[in-house]
C-alpha cells in the first residue's frame, strides 16, 4: 500500500467577534489574509450562536474581539468562540483581547471583594485557550493569572512616536498620574529622555471613579506635560489631575492613553477641560458620536499583526519593543 502524503504546513486563521470587527478587518490587512467567515447571531432569548464556515481543524487561530460594550455580551461570545474552536479541533487558539475586561479588578482592595481578572483568565482556559494577548493589561500581574504564554503588548512605541514627532522634548515632562502607573511612565522617560513628575491621589473608597486629592511631585511649572494612564473611562480622574497640573505651573497638558473607554459624560468632560490634546489608540472603537476635536485616534492594528505574525512563525514577540525597558 502506497503511503499517504501528511500535509505539515501551518495556517494562519484570524476570526473575529461582533464586538468590533472594523479592527479585525485592519489586522487582516495588515497580515494580508482574510477573516475566517463566521456565522455568528443571537437567538430570540439572547443566548449566542457561534459556528465557522471553514475547517480550522490543525490550524493556528488567533480569535480578536475587544471587550467593548456591552462588556459581557463580548466576553461571553469570546468565550463561546474559543470553545467552539477546541471542538473543531484548532492545533492552537490565541484569544487576542486588545482590552481585556475586567482588568481593573486585579486584587482584592478590601474583603468580600473578587478578583475578577483572575476569573477572566480561567474562563478563557477552561473553554480553550492556549495562550492570550492583549495590550496594555492594568497591571502586568494579570499575566500570572494564566496557565499559559500571555503576550503582554505596549502601545508605547505608537504613542511615544506621535510625541517625537510633534513636540520640543526639551520642554517635556512626562508625568504619571498615580503611583501604579510609575513604572509605565518610567518606559516613556527612557524613550524621551524627559524628566518624571508624579501625581498623589487619595480616592474616595466609597465611591467609584472619585478622588479626593492630588498633589504634585515633580518639576511642571512652564512645561509641556504629557500625562499617561493606560485607559481614560469617565474622564474626571485625568480632568482633575490635569488641573492640578495647571494649578502647579503647566504651560500646557496633553493626555495619552491606550485605551479609550469615554463612558458616560467623558467625551463633554474632556472637551470642556483645558487639556490641549487627548490621543489614544483604537484598542476600542470611538463612534463618532464620541469623538470631539481635541481626540486623536491612533491605530494599534500595525502592532496586533506584527505580533499575530511573530507568535505564528515562532519568533520573538519582545524583539518588537527592544529598546524598552
Amino acid at each position: 500500500m502506497s503511503g499517504i502524503m501528511v500535509a505539515s504546513e501551518k495556517k494562519l486563521m484570524l476570526v473575529s467577534g461582533r464586538g468590533y470587527p472594523e479592527l479585525a478587518e485592519e489586522v487582516a490587512t495588515c497580515l494580508g489574509i482574510e477573516l475566517t467567515p463566521t456565522k455568528l447571531f443571537d437567538f430570540a432569548n439572547g443566548e449566542i450562536f457561534v459556528r465557522f464556515l471553514d475547517s480550522v481543524r490543525g490550524c493556528d487561530v488567533f480569535v480578536l474581539q475587544s471587550h467593548t460594550a456591552p462588556i459581557n455580551e463580548w466576553i461571553m461570545e469570546h468565550l463561546i468562540m474559543v470553545d467552539a474552536l477546541k471542538r473543531a479541533s484548532a492545533k492552537r487558539i490565541t484569544v487576542v483581547a486588545p482590552f481585556f475586561g475586567y482588568a481593573r479588578q486585579d486584587k482584592k482592595s478590601r474583603g468580600r471583594e473578587p478578583i475578577s481578572a483572575r476569573l477572566m483568565s480561567d474562563l478563557f482556559a477552561t473553554a480553550g485557550a492556549h495562550r492570550l494577548m492583549a495590550v496594555d493589561l492594568h497591571t502586568a500581574q494579570i499575566q500570572g493569572f494564566f496557565d499559559g504564554p500571555v503576550d503582554h503588548l505596549f502601545a508605547l512605541p505608537i504613542l511615544a512616536g506621535y510625541i517625537e514627532d510633534k513636540l520640543d522634548l526639551g520642554q517635556v515632562t512626562v508625568v504619571a498620574p498615580d503611583a501604579g502607573r510609575v513604572r509605565m511612565c518610567e518606559r516613556w522617560t527612557d524613550r524621551l529622555g524627559c524628566p518624571l513628575a508624579i501625581i498623589h491621589k487619595r480616592r474616595d473608597p466609597d465611591v467609584a471613579n472619585q478622588v479626593k486629592m492630588f498633589e504634585v511631585v515633580g518639576q511642571v511649572a512652564g512645561r509641556t506635560c504629557i500625562l499617561v494612564d493606560d485607559m481614560i473611562d469617565t474622564g474626571a480622574t485625568i480632568t482633575k489631575a490635569a488641573e492640578a497640573l495647571f494649578e502647579q505651573g503647566a504651560a500646557k497638558v496633553i493626555v495619552m492613553a491606550t485605551h479609550g473607554v469615554l463612558s458616560g459624560p467623558a467625551m463633554d468632560t474632556l472637551k470642556n477641560s483645558q487639556i490641549s490634546e487627548v490621543v489614544i489608540t483604537n484598542t476600542l472603537p470611538i463612534h463618532p458620536e464620541r469623538q470631539f476635536d481635541k481626540l486623536t485616534v491612533l491605530s494599534i492594528a500595525p502592532l496586533i499583526a506584527r505580533a499575530i505574525n511573530e507568535v505564528f512563525s515562532d519568533g520573538s514577540v519582545t524583539s518588537l519593543f527592544d529598546g524598552q525597558s
